[in-house]
C-alpha cells in the first residue's frame, strides 16, 4: 500500500493552484470533468495533490482536527529547491531528523498547511 494523493478543500484555489506550481514545482495537469472547481496538480505521472475549491475557508487549525502536515521527497539537488522556494518567497524552516541523513524543509501553502519535503544528502 502507498499513499495516493492528498485532497485540499480551499477558498483560495487560484493562489493555492499557483502556489503548489510556483514553489514546490507541481506541474498543473488532467483532471475529471467534475462538477465543482478544483485541480490536480502532478509530480510526473502522479496527481498527488488534488485542490478542491470551496465558497468558504474550512475552519482555522484551533477549531478542531485537522491534519498536521504531509511529506514528499525530493531525489533533486537540495540548493536548488532552496533557491525556487526562495524565488516564491517561501519561508523555510530546515529540520535534520536524528540519526538519518533527511533534511526537512518544512514549508506552509497560502491555506497554512504543513508540508516538508524530505531530502536525501
Amino acid at each position: 500500500m502507498k499513499l495516493d494523493h492528498v485532497n485540499i478543500r480551499t477558498a483560495r484555489l487560484d493562489a493555492m493552484r499557483a502556489w503548489y506550481v510556483e514553489a514546490l514545482g507541481l506541474e498543473d495537469g488532467w483532471r475529471p470533468p467534475f462538477p465543482f472547481p478544483g485541480a490536480w496538480l502532478y509530480t510526473g505521472k502522479d496527481a498527488v495533490v488534488h485542490l478542491v475549491g470551496v465558497d468558504a475557508q474550512p475552519g482555522a487549525p484551533e477549531a478542531g482536527l485537522r491534519l498536521e502536515h504531509f511529506a514528499m521527497s525530493n531525489d533533486g539537488d537540495i540548493d536548488a529547491f532552496r533557491a525556487r522556494l526562495a524565488k516564491a518567497d517561501v519561508a523555510v524552516e530546515d529540520a535534520h531528523v536524528p540519526g538519518t541523513n533527511i533534511v526537512q524543509l518544512n514549508v506552509r501553502d497560502p491555506d497554512g498547511n504543513h508540508i516538508h519535503i524530505d531530502f536525501r544528502v
